[in-house]
């Protein structure tokens, strides 16, 4: 059921790639509660997956930008003017670590695999801000959301160097929360997920065990993609002009749950 929370609101979605995202799963909630989107994804990520085809289906512009390129993005920008003029929201929905893909242990990282998830992961959010804030590109009260994880704050092995890419995301967000809602009344959160069946998670080692173990500890189960969907929604909405700067659990309960009767049993 739509309840219009997005009506009349213009936005860009990064970061779909096909029906497992959560970009993808956005893009779809968005444009059922009343919202006009523009998709973007870099070029090599356009060549593996579906944005192309969702565009379609949302009849949806789509324009190629790669996110580390300040370039790319000023044209995604002038191009969303040039069609809308400024925007309501904006989704940071894009992670990558070679050193992951690589199976790279963390005590032996390639630094410039490691400097590429740091900037893929975390300062593409800042270029994004930054640009957006030079080009004037946020109407006010307008609503950025990136997606988290709770390995910022928590060590999770496989996680690798996409810890610390996720820790900078939350204090970019934390940073420019305060700057653009002092100059243009606009909000930053992040939204820290279950563990999600995407792409980019399926190639986390033993992401499968993560899976079934935030499930049993915690209280409400994991959150879908389509349930994340959801909140940046609401975070988008006027419904949540007063949030900002804030890290959002969106994880069932997982982050408040030390341990649970179920894992005992199997201890």
């Amino acid at each position: 059921m739509a309840f219009g929370l997005l009506q009349g609101k213009k936005g860009i979605i990064t970061g779909a790639l096909d029906e497992q995202s959560i970009a993808w799963q956005v893009a779809l909630l968005a444009k059922e509660e009343g919202a006009e989107i523009i998709l973007t994804n870099a070029p090599v990520a356009v060549r593996l997956g579906k944005v192309r085809q969702l565009a379609e289906l949302l009849q949806s512009e789509f324009i190629p930008a790669d996110l580390v390129s300040e370039e790319d993005i000023i044209q995604l920008y002038q191009r969303t003017v040039d069609t809308w003029g400024k925007i309501d929201f904006l989704l940071h929905s894009v992670g990558m670590s070679m050193n992951v893909r690589k199976n790279k242990p963390y005590t032996d990282l390639n630094y410039d695999f490691f400097h590429k998830t740091l900037d893929i992961s975390a300062i593409s959010l800042h270029r994004l801000l930054q640009i957006g804030l030079k080009m004037d590109i946020f109407n006010e009260w307008g609503s950025v959301v990136a997606l988290t994880y709770i390995a910022a704050q928590r060590f999770f092995p496989k996680y690798n160097d996409m810890t610390e890419a996720k820790a900078l995301l939350e204090a970019i967000t934390r940073h420019f929360g305060y700057y653009l809602g002092k100059t243009k009344r606009v909000r930053v959160n992040t939204i820290s997920q279950s563990p999600t069946p995407t792409t980019a998670g399926l190639g986390i080692p033993g992401f499968d065990k993560m899976l079934v173990f935030s499930e049993k500890l915690s209280p409400l189960g994991n959150a879908t993609a389509r349930e994340c969907a959801g909140l940046v929604i609401f975070l988008f909405s006027d419904l949540s002009r007063k949030i900002t700067m804030q890290n959002i659990f969106h994880d069932g309960g997982f982050s408040q749950t030390g341990l649970t009767e179920e894992l005992l049993e199997l201890l």
